[in-house]
């Protein structure tokens, strides 16, 4: 079964395919696909993960589909919300 995992930062993203088992889990397809080796500050324990831009609460449960990407989250340097706010102030 056909899978993407991707992950991205601002000087560097990556997409890699791979082939899981059926059945296979997102976390599984993460560790497969040997992104860690990539960006070694991905922490598997922590980091949230998604399908299509859909968050996975429980990664290691969530059994992927045929072309799935798993998709691994920064996260947020600023509240969205604050970042509004800050973006108001500046144009008054």
């Amino acid at each position: 079964m056909e899978v993407e995992v991707a992950y991205a930062r601002p000087d560097k993203q990556q997409i890699v395919p791979l082939v899981v088992p059926p059945g296979s889990t997102a976390l599984e397809a993460v560790k497969l696909s040997g992104i860690t080796d990539i960006f070694p500050e991905i922490d598997l324990e922590t980091v949230d993960m998604g399908v299509f831009g859909k968050v996975i609460k429980k990664p290691d449960d969530h059994v992927l589909r045929e072309g799935d990407r798993v998709e691994l989250y920064r996260p947020l340097k600023i509240d969205p919300k604050q970042a509004r706010l800050n973006r108001a102030k500046k144009k008054s």
